[in-house]
């Protein structure tokens, strides 16, 4: 059967226990279930070539990494991508800069992945390459002589044109996505998006009848499936630290008080500045729930080699220490600011104490903190989501307290409902997100794209369709 070799910038060490970001546990999980082989950069720095991947094993899993020169990963990484793509990307184009030379180290990495990878490569595999970072690979693969099947998936948002074209080179991007046989997106929105850039005149896409596109004469699926989670593993993780010494000294430490709990990577993408004004306003016009409630905010660090992300490091400092000192009392600090990461499995069970879950970002492609919340949640009297409209995960669940997130006064009113909402109702918003959470969940992420993959390259499989269908609507082609 197929090998599944997953490309991605970064390989996630397992033994890292630390909570990770939705691309490293989605990418974990699809591979763990079925084995094969995930590829990329293994965090460390060098100088000139990196010589020949380390392979190692665990699990099932085939771990294939190389380190990156540290002049190549500072145009890539810390330049052209986090600098240049990630703000463009989530529509920041005051915070999007271009330079040459950092695109043209970023093709260089894709060009190097390539090198590296296709000797790994067996003739019946199948190539799925994860986010912004490696968006050319594709391309570079198929010139160095791959014929394999080339799935690509996006975590991120995908701009609309009249964002995307600010970028002196979004053509050229958008014609190595073309180079691809499926390519995903976390929604529609995003799906349409893409489909409007690459029919524009400078890439030249045409949308067939049956929703796939014609680049060139080659057939390009492009497709929404929703990332999901590992919704049982969630709630075991959950259920199994609910009595530990951990937890029970927080559930001390509150004395009886409502936790409201928020989980993000520091990054100016998430409105976490807006988020803590929002719980300033709270405590300002709302007294009643001074004393009474307890903002627990983890922000793990995340591209320290960016100035944009020190600043906000400190302005959430600054934030931190004004709410305290203004409305702390000796047995009470409204706010717990942790610039670290977590245990995931600490954080299932701090989840499952969270009276509401505040998940409020600009804009997100998808979100998984918001589903695992929902996921740890005890049914008989869970706790209460309040999402940002702008994240992906808000086109599934729906019952969740949605809230725009660059209003303040509307983040306070949905923590105010969710803090006073009924047991009844929010059993019954519970099931609901759970049924979508099981009926989505990451299995089902991994199964529908591999299949999709398999049958845009006429790879038969039993009991799968032969091209991907246009009847599941997370498998759903751009329509016309």
């Amino acid at each position: 059967m197929s090998r599944l070799v997953a490309v991605s910038n970064r390989v996630a060490d397992p033994r890292d226990k630390a909570a990770a970001g939705g691309l490293a546990v989605g990418v974990l999980r699809a591979l763990e279930k079925v084995g094969g082989v995930w590829f990329g950069w293994d965090g460390e720095l060098t100088t000139g070539d990196p010589g020949e991947p380390k392979v190692q094993r665990r699990r099932g899993v085939t771990y294939a990494t190389i380190p990156l020169d540290k002049d190549l990963f500072e145009s890539y990484y810390n330049g052209f991508c986090n600098t240049t793509l990630w703000p463009l990307f989530h529509y920041r184009l005051g915070l999007s800069e271009y330079y040459r030379t950092q695109f043209d180290g970023y093709i260089g990495v894709s060009e190097l992945f390539a090198a590296k990878l296709l000797p790994l490569l067996k003739d019946d595999d199948l190539v799925w390459v994860h986010d912004f970072h490696l968006i050319p690979l594709g391309e570079r693969l198929r010139a160095a002589g791959a014929t394999h099947p080339l799935g690509f998936f996006l975590h991120t948002p995908f701009p609309p044109y009249d964002v995307l074209r600010a970028l002196p080179v979004s053509d050229r991007l958008l014609r190595d996505l073309c180079s691809y046989d499926v390519v995903g997106f976390q929604t529609q929105r995003d799906l349409n998006a893409f489909c409007d850039a690459v029919t524009q005149p400078g890439v030249g896409a045409v949308v067939r009848p049956d929703g796939s596109l014609d680049f060139e004469g080659r057939t390009v699926y492009a497709m929404v499936f929703p990332i999901g989670i590992d919704v049982a593993a969630c709630a075991k993780r959950a259920g199994a630290r609910e009595s530990s010494r951990s937890i029970a000294n927080i559930r001390t430490s509150l004395a009886g008080r409502r936790l409201m709990i928020g989980v993000d990577r520091l990054d100016y993408s998430k409105g976490l500045s807006r988020r803590f004004e929002a719980y300033q306003a709270l405590l300002e016009h709302h007294p009643e729930f001074r004393r009474e409630v307890v903002f627990m905010q983890v922000a793990a660090p995340t591209r320290s080699g960016v100035q944009a992300y020190t600043e906000l490091r400190h302005e959430l400092e600054r934030r931190a220490g004004h709410i305290n000192g203004k409305f702390a009392e000796v047995d009470w600090v409204p706010l717990r600011y942790l610039n670290r990461a977590i245990d995931r499995g600490a954080l299932m069970s701090i989840f499952r104490l969270a009276r509401v879950g505040l998940v409020t970002p600009f804009r997100d492609g998808m979100n998984l903190v918001a589903k695992e919340y929902v996921a740890a949640q005890d049914p008989d009297d869970p706790g209460v989501l309040v999402l940002s409209t702008m994240a992906g995960a808000a086109e599934e669940l729906r019952e969740a307290v949605l809230v725009n997130p660059v209003d303040v006064d509307a983040i306070v009113e949905g923590i105010q409902r969710a803090l006073t909402m009924s047991r009844e109702e929010r059993r019954v918003r519970h099931a609901a997100m759970l049924e979508v959470l099981r009926e989505n969940d990451i299995d089902a992420w991994r199964d529908r794209f591999v299949a999709a993959l398999r049958a845009a390259a006429d790879l038969p499989e039993p009991g799968r369709i032969r091209r991907p269908s246009l009847s599941d609507p997370a498998r759903q082609p751009h329509a016309t």
